[in-house]
């Protein structure tokens, strides 16, 4: 402590008293300490450290242990709490934890995937657009227990990327796109190519993905940011014939679990003409004989499902709630779905009692992003 001059014992002692009383009140209201000549603690200091997470702190945290804001002890301190307050003060803080950021939702939930369809009309050309998918052809589910389905790819911030050679560069994101060394790749001729990275809430879909020494080729591509309702430009493909993305329409092993799907799903039909909203590409010339990409179709609320197995329910549920959307030309009311060896095969296939007569188009035409 610095020498202060001789003084009388008696004002020397009552100055001291005085003095710890101006450094306790000063310490613990932020201000300065009269021994330091205005100076502020070191960023090293505990009560620099204990500053920096009040700064953090929740407005009802700091007012629960701010003595001034509790308005108990006001701005004048006795000499003696000041010097226990001043003591308590040098105690090293415990820094809160940073929370994490929590995952991100596939897609907004304004978004057309995620809304509601059970409650709006059905289109004036529905029975029309039934039969020319197939009235009598079953619903199928695309994804089983033994590798049939549309897999995808974890990645992360440290997965290597690759710049993929496009047949249709103009219509495709450039990228890069994350690929893990051994990736899962859909059967067959389309060979999708999914990879999803959830802590920065993108996705990344690649058509025809093949792999030559180190270099990938792809018929077209398309990268989505999860947390927008963007669409493509008009007259773009995806990595999917309508434009759209893949994944939010997949059905999945988890969230069947959870026992809801709350998402429309995928699904083909052999012939198609046009798109409308929220498809952005299509496959041959706007027609009024075939369905177009984009189409929204339900099963009816009057469907009976109470003889299918739990699982298969979720399904079907979800088809009289949010429906399925028309994304590729293929076999008729073919779902598309993950695979994943825990899925009950036998429970699935009772799936195909239904046909195209168990369905109803939506009239779409008030349903937009956001």
């Amino acid at each position: 402590m610095h020498s202060v001059g001789r003084v009388p014992a008696s004002i020397a002692g009552l100055g001291a008293v005085a003095l710890v009383a101006a450094v306790a009140a000063c310490t613990l209201l932020g201000g300065p300490s009269p021994l330091t000549s205005g100076s502020r603690p070191t960023p090293a200091s505990p009560l620099a450290a204990a500053s920096d997470v009040a700064s953090t702190a929740d407005a009802s945290d700091q007012t629960a242990e701010s003595p001034m804001a509790s308005g108990s002890m006001g701005p004048f301190l006795s000499a003696s709490a000041g010097a226990s307050a001043a003591a308590s003060a040098t105690l090293p803080a415990t820094p809160k934890p940073t929370p994490k950021p929590s995952p991100c939702g596939i897609l907004p939930s304004s978004n057309v995937w995620n809304r509601d369809i059970s409650k709006l009309p059905v289109a004036s050309n529905s029975a029309a657009m039934v039969a020319a998918i197939g009235l009598t052809a079953y619903l199928h589910p695309d994804f089983d227990a033994v590798g049939d389905g549309i897999p995808y790819n974890t990645v992360t911030s440290s997965t290597p990327t690759y710049k993929v050679s496009f047949k249709y560069a103009s219509e495709s994101d450039p990228g890069p796109y994350p690929i893990p060394s051994s990736p899962k790749i859909e059967g067959g001729s389309d060979r999708h190519l999914i990879s999803i990275d959830l802590s920065r809430c993108k996705l990344w879909e690649l058509y025809n993905a093949r792999k030559s020494g180190s270099k990938w080729t792809a018929g077209s591509g398309a990268v989505f940011d999860l947390r927008s309702n963007a669409l493509r430009p008009a007259g773009w493909t995806s990595a999917d014939a309508a434009g759209l993305p893949i994944y939010p329409g997949l059905v999945r092993y988890a969230e069947v679990l959870t026992g809801a799907i709350k998402h429309a799903i995928r699904f083909t039909a052999p012939d198609t003409c046009g798109y409308i909203y929220p498809a952005r590409h299509l496959t041959a010339a706007k027609c009024s004989n075939l369905p177009p990409m984009g189409l929204r179709v339900r099963l009816k609320a009057s469907v009976n499902i109470s003889g299918f197995g739990a699982k298969a329910r979720v399904v079907l549920t979800a088809l009289k709630k949010y429906g399925m959307i028309l994304a590729d030309n293929g076999s008729p009311w073919y779902i598309s779905g993950t695979p994943d060896s825990r899925w009950n095969d036998d429970e699935f296939h009772k799936l195909q009692t239904l046909t195209g007569r168990d369905f109803e188009v939506v009239n779409t035409s008030s349903l937009h992003n956001g």
